[in-house]
């Protein structure tokens, strides 16, 4: 490794763990929105964390009492998500409500990190920052500006980003008062694992298991992924800072539109490459500036 780069331990090692976070991301994203019955799948991910948070929480020392009004928070604000994130796959494509959904988040954790939680950037980092949001812009609009009839899916999607920058923040405050990091990760899975089956037996009924029969094994390795690559952020999120972290994350969008490429057979194009080498570029930035 070049001297002046930093070694891959403590605070230095999170840019790798939040990056790999948004691999598997990525990967969850593309088997849901593969899913034909987008609600089906969707529960599945959601029983898949249930169930994950379930076991975790008997190994685990629980959080200290101050975490709990964040748990509960952090666990409503991913429902949403979730309900938001399945009404955009329903009504767009996948490369345009992807990245403009994952787009959104960390633009608004920055503003609201910098001028409500008083953690500014160094300029250095806030140009990164700067440089990868533009990036994932560029993504979201590579196939053009959208028209009238998109602005229902358009409006779900940034929905979307929002709830993301909100339970980012959550979970950011959250676990530094938890004085237990897998205590914190392992009752937020079971809380919010919880939420959206709910919300679907509710609306379904029992018919809901008919349309969970086909399909159950690739939701729940969607939702096994989906864990694994919150977990790791959540971890990142008690060492580095949250703009950074949010920044970072939301190149899933990246490897989403690689994934596209290379699975979907979707044509990337010179402006999706021009974008998706802007996000690179905007992550060097933080590398070399001592990003976290």
């Amino acid at each position: 490794m070049p001297a002046n780069l930093p070694p891959l331990t403590g605070a230095a090692a999170v840019p790798v763990v939040v990056l790999a976070s948004a691999v598997l991301h990525a990967v969850w994203n593309a088997l849901a929105h593969g899913l034909r019955d987008k609600l089906a799948g969707f529960t599945l991910i959601s029983l898949a964390s249930a169930g994950c948070g379930a076991v975790l929480v008997c190994f685990v020392p629980p959080p200290e009492p101050a975490a709990w009004p964040y748990i509960a928070a952090s666990a409503a604000l991913q429902a949403a998500y979730q309900l938001l994130l399945l009404r955009a796959y329903q009504l767009g494509d996948f490369g345009q409500m992807y990245p403009t959904a994952r787009g959104t988040s960390p633009l608004v954790v920055t503003l609201v990190s910098t001028t409500l939680l008083g953690h500014p950037l160094p300029a250095g980092q806030a140009v990164g920052v700067a440089v990868i949001s533009c990036g994932l812009a560029a993504l979201a609009l590579a196939d053009g500006m959208p028209g009238r009839a998109q602005l229902p899916a358009l409006a779900a999607a940034l929905g979307t980003g929002v709830m993301i920058a909100s339970y980012t923040l959550v979970d950011g405050s959250g676990v530094r008062v938890s004085g237990s990091v897998p205590g914190y990760i392992a009752w937020l899975f079971l809380g919010q694992g919880l939420v959206l089956p709910l919300i679907a037996w509710t609306v379904r009924g029992p018919a809901l298991l008919t349309a969970l029969r086909p399909m159950w094994g690739r939701g729940l390795v969607g939702g096994l992924l989906s864990l694994l690559a919150y977990g790791l952020v959540v971890w990142a999120q008690a060492r580095g800072d949250l703009p950074t972290i949010a920044a970072l994350r939301e190149t899933s969008i990246v490897f989403g539109t690689l994934i596209g490429a290379v699975v979907f057979r979707e044509r990337l194009g010179h402006r999706r490459i021009t974008a998706g080498v802007t996000v690179l570029a905007g992550i060097a930035v933080l590398r070399f500036t001592g990003g976290s």
